[in-house]
C-alpha cells in the first residue's frame, strides 16, 4: 500500500505597516478564530492563482486596497500545524507591501467587524497567537518559523 504524502494548504497574509503601525482585521461570523485579530488573508482561488497574485486579489476583497504584484515582499513562512478540531497541516506566506493604493477599510463586513491600526509594541491581547509569532519574526527579520508542533 502506498502511503500518502502529507497535504499542506497554501495561505497568503498581508503585513501592512505604516508610522510603527501594522493594520489587522478582527474576524467575524467565520467559524475560526472570531472575535481575535489577523491579516488580510486567503487561501489560492485555483491552482492557476499564484501565492502573489492571490494577496493582490486579498487585499482588493478584504480590504479595497489596490497592490501591485512588483510591490510585495516576502517576509516571513511559516509551517503551522491548524489547531482542533481539524489537525491541518498549513504553510503560511506573509508579504508586505512597499506601497498601495487606496486607504484600507472594511470590504466584506459578513467576515470581519473591525479594522485598524495597531502600534507594533501594542497588539491586541485578543490576536491570534500564530498571528502574534509572525509578528515577532517579521519584527526581528526571521524569514522561517514553525508553529504549533
Amino acid at each position: 500500500m502506498k502511503k500518502e504524502r502529507p497535504r499542506l494548504i497554501p495561505t497568503a497574509y498581508l503585513v501592512l505597516v505604516r508610522e510603527n503601525k501594522i493594520l489587522l482585521s478582527r474576524r467575524y461570523n467565520t467559524d475560526f478564530m472570531d472575535g481575535m485579530y489577523s491579516f488580510p488573508a486567503g487561501h489560492l482561488r485555483d491552482d492557476d492563482e499564484t501565492l502573489s497574485e492571490a494577496m493582490v486579489r486579498e487585499a482588493r476583497e478584504e480590504i479595497g486596497v489596490e497592490v501591485d504584484v512588483g510591490d510585495l515582499e516576502l517576509v516571513h513562512v511559516m509551517h503551522r500545524k491548524q489547531m482542533e478540531p481539524t489537525n491541518e497541516r498549513r504553510i503560511n506566506f506573509f508579504f508586505t507591501a512597499k506601497k498601495w493604493k487606496g486607504e484600507p477599510k472594511i470590504m466584506e463586513p459578513d467576515k470581519c467587524d473591525d479594522l485598524q491600526w495597531f502600534e507594533l509594541d501594542r497588539l491586541p491581547d485578543n490576536t491570534i497567537p500564530y498571528i502574534k509569532h509572525a509578528i515577532g519574526c517579521f519584527r526581528k527579520n526571521v524569514k522561517y518559523s514553525e508553529y504549533g508542533f
